[in-house]
C-alpha cells in the first residue's frame, strides 16, 4: 500500500518517469514506463534489477555493440488484415519488417552471451521462444528495397508493367523535347522553358496566344494567366497509354500486398509477442542508461523493513546538481526493525536539507521498490517496506474546505489505521501549522503510537518536545542537520545521535533583522531554552571536531598497522632465514669435523706408520693446523654474511614506539608554551583551544599561557569552561589554573598547570 495516492509527485517520481520515457526507442518502451508500479514482492524486485543491472554492465562494455533500432507497435495494422481483402501498405509493411529483422537481431545477440553471467537476459531471451519470424522477413526483403519501396522484380508481372512504362515515358518526354526545340528555334518559346507535370502528364507552358499554333489540350494556367500549360496533341494518345499503365502498377501492388498480408496472418500473434518483447527490452535498455547517469547499483536486498544505506543520493537532484558542476552531499542511515533504531528524529534550520533528507529516503525507496537501480554505494542494503506513507508539504485544500493542519491530521489518521511493523511513514515538519503547544503535543502522540505499533519512521521537526522524546524512548533516536555557525551556511549533512538546533536567532542577526528585536525576542524565549539550543550547537560543534580527530587517528592507525604488517612479515622472514642459516652452519660444521677427523686419524697412522720420524711428524702438524685456519676461516666467513644481513634490516626496521616518539618529537619542535585567542569569533577560538591543549598534554608541557584579552569576557569565560571540562576528566591532567600576574597581564590571559 502507498499513502496519499499523489505519492509520486510529492517525491519527484514523476521527473524520473519523464527520464525513462526519453530514454526509449518506441512507444511500446514508454508504455512500459507508464504501466512501471511499486512492488512488494522481494523475487520479483529482485529480477528486474539483475535484469537492468546485467543490461547496464552490456552498456558500460566498449567491445559490446548491443542491438538497437527502429520498434513499431503494429498492434492495430496486424488486426486489420484479419479481414480478407485488406493489406499493409508498403510504409507499414517496410516498418514491421525492420521491427521483425531487431527481434530476430536481438535474439541472436541475447543468445550469445554468457549463461553465468547474464543470468536474467539469456531467461528473457529464452522467453522469445525461437518464434518462425526470420521467414517473413525474408519475404519483405525480397518485395521492398531500403527504402520501403516496392521492387521492380517483386512479380513478372510489375516488372512487365514498369518496362512498359518507363518505355512509354521515354518516348512521350523524347516528343515533347523535339517540339520544345522546334518552337524555340522559330522564337516563339524561351529557352528558359522546359517541359513540366500537371495531373501526372507531361505537359509544356506556354503564353496563352499560341495554344492554336501547338494545339493540344490545357490542363492548367498560371494565377496571373500569363502561361498556359498544354498537353501536345502528339502525346496526349501516349500520356493515355501511361496513366492506363500506371492503374494497372497499382492494381498489381495492391495484389502482391493482399498476397502478403494473407502469408503474415498466421503468424500476427507470434509477432505482436516479439514487438511486445522488443518494447520490454526497449524499457530495460531504458533503466539501465539512467543507472549509468545515476552512477546506480542494484543494492543488496532482505526481505524486511529496513534501510541501511551509505551514500545515498536524491536521483533528480543529483542530476540537476550535475548539469550545474555542483554534488550533492550523500546521506548514510540505518533505520528499522534489525537496526538500533527504528525512528529518526531530525531537526536542524530552515533550508537545511531536512525535507530532502526525507524525500531522498521516500525517492530511492520507492524507486528500488519498483525495480529501478539506485544512487548509493555498493555496501548499502535495502530492506521491503509493504506499506509507505508519507505526510510532506502543504496539502491546503480549497475545494475540500481543508486547512494545512486539518489536512495534517487526516493523513495521521490514516498512517495511525494502517501503520504496522512492515510500514515505512515519513513526516514533515511534524505538528506544523497550528498553535505550536497543542501542535507539538498532538505530534508527539502520533509518533509515539506509531513507534509502538512496530513501523519505521523518519520525522522532521523545530519542536523540542520531539527531540526530548527521542532521547526518551527505544529505538528513537535523534539526528541533526549541520550548520556552519561561521559561516552562517548549512552543511545538508545528517549527524546521526543528537538533536539539532534552528539557529533562529543567528539566522535572524545575518538576515540583517534589527538587534533590539533580537534581543527582545531572546528575553521573551528565555534563558533556558536560549542554553539549550546553545549547547545543541555547542555538541554538534564539538562532535564534528571529535569526528575529524578521529578519522585523522584511524588513519594512522591504519598506517600503522600497515607498517606492522609489513615488518612482522619481514621478521618472519628472517626468523626463516636464521633458522636456514644455522641449520647449514651445522652441516657445514659436521662436514668439516668429519674431514679433520679423518685427517687426524690419517696423521695419526702416518706417525705410527714411520715410527715417530721427526720429518713425517712434523708435516702431519702443520696439515693439522692448516685445517684449523681453514675451519675457522669459513666459520668466520658465515659469522660476519648473518651478521649484515641483520644490521641491514635493523636500520630499516622501525617499531610502532619509535613511530609514537618520533611524532611526540616532532610536535615537540614546534610547540610554544603560549596561545593567542584574542580577535577571534568563539568557535574559532574554542577550535584552536582544543587542538592546542591536546598538543600539550601530548608533549607534557608543564605550564602554558592562553591569551584571549579582557573586552566582554566572552573568550574568557570559554576558554575556562572548557579547561573547566578537562580538569574534570580522568584522562586529562590538568592540574590547575588561574588568572596571570597582575604586572603581565592579570585576567587578559589565563595560566594553565598540566
Amino acid at each position: 500500500m502507498i499513502y496519499p495516492e499523489n505519492i509520486e509527485a510529492k517525491i519527484d517520481f514523476g521527473s524520473i518517469r519523464t527520464l525513462l520515457q526519453s530514454l526509449c526507442q518506441s512507444h511500446i518502451g514508454k508504455d512500459e514506463v507508464d504501466k512501471m508500479q511499486f512492488l512488494t514482492d522481494i523475487k520479483a524486485i529482485e529480477h528486474l534489477l539483475q535484469q537492468t543491472a546485467e543490461m547496464k554492465a552490456l552498456l558500460e562494455d566498449a567491445s559490446i555493440s548491443v542491438p538497437h533500432g527502429e520498434i513499431h507497435d503494429m498492434q492495430e495494422a496486424l488486426s486489420r488484415i484479419r479481414i480478407a481483402g485488406l493489406f499493409l501498405d508498403e510504409d507499414e509493411l517496410a516498418m514491421l519488417g525492420k521491427t521483425i529483422a531487431l527481434a530476430v537481431e536481438m535474439e541472436r545477440f541475447l543468445a550469445t552471451l554468457d549463461t553465468e553471467r547474464f543470468v536474467a537476459l539469456t531467461q528473457l531471451q529464452q522467453s522469445q521462444g525461437g518464434k518462425p519470424l526470420q521467414d517473413i522477413v525474408r519475404m519483405i526483403d525480397r518485395v521492398l528495397d531500403p527504402y520501403g519501396k516496392m521492387r521492380d522484380n517483386a512479380s513478372p508481372e510489375l516488372s512487365r508493367i514498369r518496362r512498359e512504362w518507363s518505355a512509354a515515358q521515354g518516348s512521350v518526354q523524347k516528343t515533347i523535347l523535339s517540339i520544345l526545340r522546334r518552337n524555340q528555334q522559330e522564337g516563339l518559346l524561351d529557352k528558359e522553358v522546359s517541359p513540366t507535370m500537371r495531373e501526372g502528364r507531361m505537359v509544356l507552358p506556354i503564353p496563352p496566344g499560341l495554344k492554336r499554333k501547338i494545339g493540344g489540350i490545357v490542363h492548367d494556367e498560371s494565377a496571373t494567366g500569363k502561361t498556359v500549360y498544354i498537353e501536345p496533341q502528339e502525346v496526349v494518345e501516349a500520356n493515355n497509354h501511361i496513366r492506363s499503365l500506371e492503374g494497372e502498377e497499382r492494381r498489381e501492388r495492391i495484389r502482391i500486398l493482399i498476397e502478403i498480408a494473407q502469408q503474415i496472418h498466421p503468424y500476427h500473434h507470434e509477432i505482436e509477442q516479439s514487438t511486445a518483447w522488443l518494447g520490454w527490452i526497449d524499457f530495460v535498455r531504458a533503466k539501465a542508461l539512467l543507472a549509468i547517469q545515476l552512477h546506480a547499483i542494484a543494492p543488496h536486498l532482505i526481505n524486511q523493513p529496513t534501510i541501511d544505506w551509505r551514500g545515498a543520493k536524491h536521483a533528480v537532484l543529483y542530476l540537476r546538481l550535475q548539469q550545474e558542476g555542483k554534488q550533492v552531499v550523500p546521506l548514510t542511515i540505518k533505520l528499522g526493525r534489525n537496526q538500533a533504531n527504528r525512528c529518526l528524529i531530525i531537526s536542524g534550520p530552515n533550508a537545511g536539507g531536512k525535507s530532502v533528507c526525507l524525500k531522498t529516503v521516500a525517492l530511492l525507496q520507492y524507486m528500488m521498490q519498483c525495480g529501478l537501480m539506485v544512487p548509493m554505494d555498493e555496501s548499502s542494503t535495502m530492506g521491503i517496506f509493504q506499506t509507505i506513507m508519507i505526510d510532506i508539504g502543504d496539502e491546503q485544500s480549497i475545494t475540500d474546505d481543508l486547512s494545512t493542519y486539518s489536512s495534517h491530521l487526516r493523513n495521521m489518521k490514516m498512517f495511525l489505521r494502517y501503520a504496522d511493523k512492515h510500514s515505512l511513514y515519513l513526516i514533515d515538519e511534524a505538528g506544523s501549522g497550528t498553535e505550536p503547544l497543542i501542535g507539538g503535543a498532538i505530534a508527539q502522540s502520533v509518533i509515539t503510537t506509531l513507534h509502538q505499533s512496530g513501523a519505521t519512521g523518519i520525522v522532521t521537526t523545530h519542536y523540542t518536545n520531539l527531540k526530548h522524546l527521542a532521547e526518551e524512548l527505544d529505538q528513537m533516536i535523534n539526528g541533526a542537520m549541520l550548520y556552519d555557525r561561521g559561516a552562517m551556511r548549512p552543511l545538508f549533512q545528517l549527524s546521526i545521535g543528537q538533536a539539532g538546533s534552528s539557529f533562529a536567532l543567528e539566522i535572524a542577526k545575518q538576515t540583517g533583522l534589527p538587534i533590539q528585536i533580537v534581543q527582545q525576542a531572546t528575553e521573551l524565549v528565555g534563558e533556558d531554552h536560549i542554553d539549550y539550543d546553545k549547547h545543541l550547537q555547542d555538541i554538534a560543534r564539538d562532535k564534528r571536531y571529535w569526528e575529524n580527530k578521529r578519522q585523522n587517528i584511524r588513519q594512522r592507525e591504519k598506517h600503522l598497522e600497515e607498517r606492522i604488517a609489513y615488518y612482522e612479515t619481514e621478521i618472519g622472514g628472517l626468523k626463516q632465514k636464521k633458522k636456514e642459516i644455522l641449520q647449514q652452519a651445522k652441516d657445514e660444521a659436521a662436514e668439516l669435523l668429519n674431514q679433520s677427523n679423518a685427517t687426524i686419524e690419517r696423521t695419526i697412522r702416518e706417525i705410527k706408520e714411520s715410527k715417530a720420524d721427526k720429518v713425517k711428524t712434523q708435516k702431519a702438524r702443520k696439515q693439522v693446523e692448516e685445517l684449523k685456519v681453514q675451519v675457522g676461516a669459513k666459520k668466520e666467513k658465515k659469522v660476519m654474511h648473518d651478521l649484515r644481513d641483520l644490521k641491514a634490516l635493523s636500520k630499516s626496521l622501525p617499531s610502532g614506539q619509535s613511530t609514537i616518539q618520533n611524532t611526540i618529537r616532532s610536535h615537540k619542535l614546534s610547540f610554544t608554551n603560549e596561545l593567542d585567542l584574542r580577535g577571534l569569533r568563539a568557535d574559532e577560538a574554542l577550535e584552536q583551544l582544543i587542538a592546542y591543549m591536546d598538543d600539550a598534554i601530548m608533549v607534557g608541557a608543564g605550564t602554558v599561557t592562553i591569551l584571549h584579552g579582557t573586552g566582554t569576557g566572552a573568550l574568557k569565560q570559554l576558554t575556562r569552561d572548557y579547561l573547566k571540562k578537562l580538569s574534570h576528566d580522568k584522562m586529562h591532567p590538568i592540574h590547575d589554573f588561574h588568572d596571570g600576574d597582575p604586572d603581565r597581564g592579570g585576567a587578559g590571559l589565563t595560566i594553565v598547570e598540566i
